[in-house]
């Protein structure tokens, strides 16, 4: 009976297509242009769905790498770019938004794959990198809807889970000036938020933001404390955009006491039109760890882009970073050793194509005050890679 009234109901569908084809003949014969509907278009039915599409993939080569057991080798101490010396597909995402205004709801949802959705799942979440029997190259990255209250200026709620609001970097490394990350944005910071945030904009100067949260990538609590951030930012035209934030709660598993607290400062100077100073900042505690008492890691991030044109660029980023008893990311070093003090230089020439694509080489220089890198044999690394990222 179902398949009878399918196919009745396809006769009668075929028919007023049919009628109303017909009546449109001459129309669609005058103006051929008009026989796709405008809201048919691939355009359209992208700002009907508030969808992006994002894609990010390359190729790291390490004369040196370490041995994984597999038949894969890393490069030590990287996140994102650990696979050494093999094409990876990065990330794929997609992307869902509508914007909130006083009179309607706004959401976000971004579905992300690839080696990188991997590293970043939130505690509860999806099986991170760090298992290795089943790690999950899917992610939930983010998924809030916002609403902004006629209070003022305009008082913004979002809720759910959304991207952190620490640090310089971010997960895309299209909007970021370098291919790979820095040891801060891998090992000082939060990568996600689930819970509330509320924001307001006092005006053109400045604007400020409340938090929260589980914690520090916590889909799902591991105790039954919440943390609380507040985020200020500072901006002075097109020369100058600054932000405090600070993080603190309990964030250790099952303990709703010893906090974990987090201040970050970055800087965006444009002192030039085509050059741009980026600083950033980290200082870390986090209290009473399972492995020692206090841990403590501090670091200081600096990138300089230089845009030549429209189409040439190139960015230099340097860092120390200073864990003296590691941090609730950075592995141990040689022997579960402890106290990595740790630096980078990276240098990342960008070429931005007409259609869209964005590529880049890069060549970084890690290193250590013990030997981290190699199978725990020497104190450098260096790789080389090439990499191409695109937005639809």
């Amino acid at each position: 009976m179902k398949r009878m009234g399918s196919l009745l109901g396809l006769k009668i569908g075929l028919a007023i297509f049919c009628a109303m084809a017909a009546m449109s003949a001459a129309a669609f014969a005058e103006d051929a242009k008009d026989a796709k509907p405008a809201w048919f278009t691939p355009e359209a039915v992208k700002n009907a769905l508030g969808l992006s599409i994002y894609l990010q993939g390359g190729y790291t080569y390490n004369p040196n790498p370490t041995s994984n057991g597999i038949s894969d080798s890393e490069n030590d101490l990287r996140v994102f770019d650990n696979k050494a010396n093999s094409f990876t597909v990065d990330l794929v995402e997609l992307i869902f938004t509508k914007e909130t205004t006083t009179t309607s709801v706004g959401y976000k949802v971004k579905i992300s794959a690839g080696e990188t959705a991997k590293w970043i799942h939130a505690n509860g979440l999806g099986a991170p990198a760090a298992n290795p029997n089943n790690p999950d190259p899917f992610d939930l990255t983010e998924a809030y809807v916002s609403y902004i209250a006629p209070i003022g200026n305009g008082l913004r709620f979002d809720a759910g889970k959304f991207a952190t609001f620490i640090g310089a970097e971010v997960i895309e490394a299209l909007d970021d000036p370098n291919y790979s990350r820095s040891f801060l944005f891998n090992y000082a910071e939060p990568l996600t938020h689930t819970g509330v945030k509320g924001s307001y904009v006092f005006n053109d100067n400045v604007n400020a933001a409340l938090f929260l949260v589980n914690g520090w990538d916590d889909a799902s609590d591991n105790n039954d404390a919440k943390s609380v951030g507040v985020s200020l930012n500072f901006v002075s035209g097109d020369l100058f955009s600054g932000y405090i934030n600070y993080l603190t709660g309990p964030e250790n598993s099952g303990d709703n006491h010893d906090n974990r607290s987090l201040l970050d400062l970055v800087a965006t100077i444009k002192p030039l039109k085509p050059l741009t100073i980026i600083l950033n900042a980290d200082f870390g505690k986090n209290q009473n760890t399972s492995v020692v008492p206090s841990q403590t890691w501090s670091g200081i991030s600096g990138i300089v882009k230089y845009d030549f044109n429209e189409t040439y660029s190139i960015s230099a980023r340097g860092e120390t970073f200073s864990a003296p008893d590691g941090t609730p990311n950075l592995p141990a070093g040689p022997n579960g050793t402890l106290g990595q003090e740790l630096a980078e230089f990276t240098l990342t020439p960008e070429v931005r194509f007409a259609n869209g694509i964005t590529a880049r080489l890069e060549y970084r220089h890690d290193h250590s005050n013990l030997d981290s890198f190699d199978n725990d044999t020497k104190s450098t690394q260096n790789t080389y890679s090439v990499s191409a990222m695109y937005r639809w």
